[in-house]
């Protein structure tokens, strides 16, 4: 799987705002002009979706997912993620 090059994200205090699709058949990453769609094959039950997309998104920025906080959405499909 190749995801995109995000280290120009990778700023502390960063805040990275996402649209998600749990159950999206593959897990990728599209950085476009509006903004970062992140798909994952993870189901949207029990946090598992956003753990899934928490490491999709870890990967493609280069750091650990321990990182990266979800402070809004996290029953929603738009996400934004911190990073610490």
């Amino acid at each position: 799987m190749r995801l995109p090059d995000l280290t120009r994200l990778a700023v502390p205090g960063a805040e990275i705002a996402l649209r998600v699709t749990p159950r999206g058949g593959r897990d990728a990453i599209e950085d476009g002009i509006d903004g970062l769609r992140v798909r994952v094959t993870a189901p949207p039950e029990d946090g598992k979706a956003n753990a899934a997309v928490q490491r999709l998104l870890a990967r493609a920025l280069g750091v650990t997912p321990t990182r990266l906080t979800l402070i809004r959405g996290a029953t929603a499909r738009d996400k934004v993620f911190r990073l610490d």
